[in-house]
This record gives C-alpha cells, sequence and structure tokens, in this order.
C-alpha cells in the first residue's frame, strides 16, 4: 500500500506564507510526477502545480509567482512554499502522486487526506 500524508496548513494572515509538505510511504518503485490540488467550498478541486521526476513544473495562473514547488525524489516529498498568500487561497489542499508501485504494474493515482489552509485577518 502506497501512503501520502501531507503537513504544514493552518491559519494565516493575508500577505503571510505558509508551507505544505507531503510525503508519500509504502511500496513504491518510482514516482512519475507529485503534484498539489486544492478545492474550495462549494467549487471543485483544481490544480495548483506540479513538478516531475526531471524536476519540470507547472502552475495554475492565480498562483504563478507566489506559489513554488519542489521535490526530494530522495525523500518522495513533494514540498509547496506558499507566499503572499490571499484569502482566495483558502481551501483543503491535496497532495498527488502518480507512481509504479512495482515494476510492470500499470501508473497509479494515489492522493493525501488534504490539509486545511486558511488565509484570513
Amino acid at each position: 500500500q502506497v501512503q501520502l500524508v501531507e503537513s504544514g496548513g493552518g491559519l494565516v494572515q493575508p500577505g503571510g506564507s505558509l508551507r505544505l509538505s507531503c510525503a508519500a510511504s509504502g511500496s513504491i518503485f518510482m514516482i512519475n510526477y507529485m503534484g498539489w490540488y486544492r478545492q474550495a467550498p462549494g467549487k471543485e478541486r483544481d490544480l495548483v502545480a506540479t513538478v516531475t521526476s526531471g524536476g519540470s513544473t507547472n502552475y495554475a495562473d492565480s498562483v504563478k509567482g507566489r506559489f513554488t514547488i519542489s521535490r526530494d525524489n530522495a525523500k518522495n516529498t513533494v514540498y509547496l512554499q506558499m507566499n503572499s498568500l490571499k484569502p482566495e487561497d483558502t481551501a483543503v489542499y491535496y497532495c498527488k502522486a502518480n507512481l509504479w508501485a512495482t515494476p510492470g504494474r500499470p501508473i497509479t493515482e494515489y492522493w493525501g487526506q488534504g490539509t486545511q489552509v486558511t488565509v484570513s485577518s
């Protein structure tokens, strides 16, 4: 089994910063890409940022220049540094990993349980 465990969420004032972490553990052969998504109340889950095993990144337009995604392949961990936070960034943030659990098996998608980020004064 594979588990993704997120940490680092919380309450922060507008303009503040938070750093999210997501560690993948369990039966993992190789991780293709990891990413962060978020879901605000009453809205769909949207992409925030992704990073491939080679380090290529992709960001939602709404977070470009404010958020930075990074990855430690040795630790199977992905980070999301969030700066200049706005109230509209308030959401549950979910980590996702597309990975092969064992050689020859199809690539499988895994999600974390989510961590709440609230931006409010």
